[in-house]
């Protein structure tokens, strides 16, 4: 929801003589010219015959600089006005790299942001691109960069921690308190949601039990491993029904559960759910929703 927030309000509000989206000529679109003849003609061969098995479109953009315009809002806009993938699967990626600004993004669509995960796509660009950016080999980044989304798509992608240690794949050689942080951020967002729904009578209390299933089986995983991760998942899986059968029948006349029922009941009501809402965003193909990373080298 967070994303399609985003991206309605980067198309709504974008500038009007904002730096002008190029010429999509081919899957590789080397603007900035950092690629030789043979490199190019070999990632182009590499991502027609990724599209053919696949139907996914994997492009990629090179710019001088971005002329003072947000690398992410940018990127998003090309993503969109190319149509970027097939538009009934939503399966296109997008790297951008603007040369002057030592900036770039893997911009992902919706079809394949399960497995070109944001934390996937971090890896690659910290991992598998920037060291060789850094080295001036651009070429070698790229196609390197390009190899890795292919595997991460394909599922076989395996990732590295970098010379600086500054991103991890292995959950547990990220700092505990870097963890610690990102569980308070998670429980108290979806803890707030999760009470909600805990309190609202009828049909959309258990819609948000399932809706709320998905981030509680995912993020507690992310942050604190698969072990951790799945006694929390089976916690909330068994706690919110019988705590929510435990409010409704035992609890039910208790003053303060009374009180917040009420309020969570009435809210509901008068704001309308803001699960319902949104959707992709379609440029005659493929749609984005801001998932993807950015970097700098």
């Amino acid at each position: 929801m967070k994303k399609k927030l985003v991206l309605f309000f980067v198309l709504l509000f974008a500038p009007l003589y904002s730096l002008e989206v190029p010429y999509l000529s081919s899957r590789v679109n080397d603007y900035a010219n950092l690629l030789s003849y043979e490199t190019k003609a070999r990632i182009e061969n590499k991502l027609s015959e990724h599209e053919k098995e696949t139907s996914n479109q994997v492009v990629v953009l090179t710019i001088f600089d971005l002329k003072g315009e947000n690398l992410e809002e940018f990127s998003l806009k090309v993503a969109e006005t190319w149509g970027i993938g097939q538009k009934d699967k939503d399966n296109g990626v997008l790297l951008l790299i603007s040369l002057n600004d030592r900036k770039l993004r893997i911009e992902v669509g919706y079809g394949l942001e399960g497995s070109l995960t944001d934390y996937t796509a971090s890896s690659i660009i910290r991992n598998d691109i920037v060291p060789y950016f850094k080295s001036g080999d651009y070429e070698k980044g790229i196609e390197n960069g390009v190899d890795s989304i292919l595997s991460a798509i394909a599922g076989t992608y395996t990732g590295a921690t970098d010379e600086d240690g500054y991103y991890y794949t292995d959950i547990g050689e990220i700092p505990i308190l870097v963890r610690l942080f990102m569980g308070l951020m998670f429980f108290s967002v979806i803890g707030v949601f999760t009470a909600s729904g805990l309190f609202t009578r009828g049909f959309v209390g258990w819609f948000l039990y399932l809706f709320l299933s998905v981030f509680w089986a995912s993020f507690p995983m992310v942050i604190f491993g698969p072990v951790i991760g799945i006694a929390i998942l089976v916690v909330y899986l068994i706690g919110y029904p019988v705590a929510k059968i435990l409010f409704a029948t035992k609890f039910k006349k208790a003053p303060a559960v009374v009180k917040i029922t009420k309020y969570f009941s009435s809210s509901g009501r008068g704001g309308g759910g803001g699960f319902s809402r949104g959707g992709g965003f379609s440029g005659g193909g493929g749609s984005f929703g801001g998932g993807g990373s950015s970097g700098s080298w």
